[in-house]
């Protein structure tokens, strides 16, 4: 295959100024200016639309902010979780904020087709569905779809869901003891709807997590799907290439990604494995 030359180049030019603009950010704290796209053409010796497809970029990506009128600034800090391995599992830093949690519904209904294959029980069986908005010092960041067997937790309340460890309280209210959990990670956009909960544009990028968790018998005893904003949160994976000393191990803090602080609980380690999937075309 021929590389087109003039698409290339564009390609790369683009990339210098965003590395460019990088730099200014870096330097700079959250809510600071940044200089205007007219500085930054003379600055930079390139054309309006190449810094303007670069600042668009670092705009989608929650780099950037713009204000009509008034220009640009540099975006608050992203929520960020490393995975750090540790002889096949993750020790987890604590993510930065204070996490709370909202109930938007909290009601039993039958399964479905879809969840009862997932859970492994009838579609007339009932869950506990759960709803809630999940935010880092009062801002909105994730908008959670819990669904539970209503056998294993029939009297689930909201203050459980909006107060401490929710896995604590179902182990010392409800006798379930989770073991294992399976998670995909894949972008996608918001909805009208998500993004007036998550105060972000219409059709803004966003992380979509999808668990199934067990018990210590193997029963999945939740399934849920939640909906992170991707302009305020990241996961950064750190990767051992070669032998390194050990380690002492220490216990994890924290949370995993998709499950913010509350929800995990203390004292051991999250076993934590990556598999990438290339799907198929269709």
């Amino acid at each position: 295959m021929e590389i087109d030359a003039a698409a290339s180049g564009a390609v790369l030019k683009r990339e210098r100024v965003r590395d460019a603009i990088l730099d200014l950010i870096e330097e700079r704290r959250p809510g600071d200016a940044i200089p205007s796209e007219r500085t930054l053409c003379a600055r930079l010796g390139v054309s309006r639309p190449t810094v303007r497809a670069a600042v668009d970029e670092l705009v989608v990506a929650g780099l950037l902010v713009r204000e009509h009128g008034r220009g640009m600034f540099v975006a608050d800090e992203k929520i960020t979780q490393e995975l750090v391995p540790d002889r096949g599992s993750f020790g987890l830093p604590r993510a930065g904020g204070r996490w709370t949690s909202r109930v938007m519904e909290l009601r039993t209904l039958p399964a479905g087709a879809r969840v009862g294959r997932k859970l492994r029980m009838s579609p007339a069986a009932g869950i506990r569905y759960v709803a809630r908005l999940r935010l880092v010092d009062e801002v909105p960041m994730a908008i959670e779809h819990l669904h539970v067997p209503v056998a294993l937790v029939p009297d689930l309340t909201g203050e459980e869901l909006e107060q401490g460890d929710l896995y604590e309280h179902f182990r010392d209210r409800h006798g379930v003891q989770v073991a294992e959990a399976v998670q995909s990670i894949e972008p996608t956009v918001v909805t009208r709807a998500e993004a007036d909960l998550l105060t972000v544009p219409e059709l803004s990028p966003a992380l979509l997590f999808e668990r199934l968790t067990t018990d210590t018998a193997g029963r999945p005893v939740e399934y849920v799907h939640s909906l992170y904003r991707g302009d305020r949160y990241r996961i950064v994976s750190r990767l051992a290439l070669g032998p390194r000393p050990p380690r002492p191990r220490t216990p994890a803090q924290g949370h995993h990604p998709g499950i913010p602080p509350g929800d995990l609980p203390p004292g051991d380690p999250v076993t934590f494995s990556t598999r990438g999937v290339v799907q198929e075309g269709r």
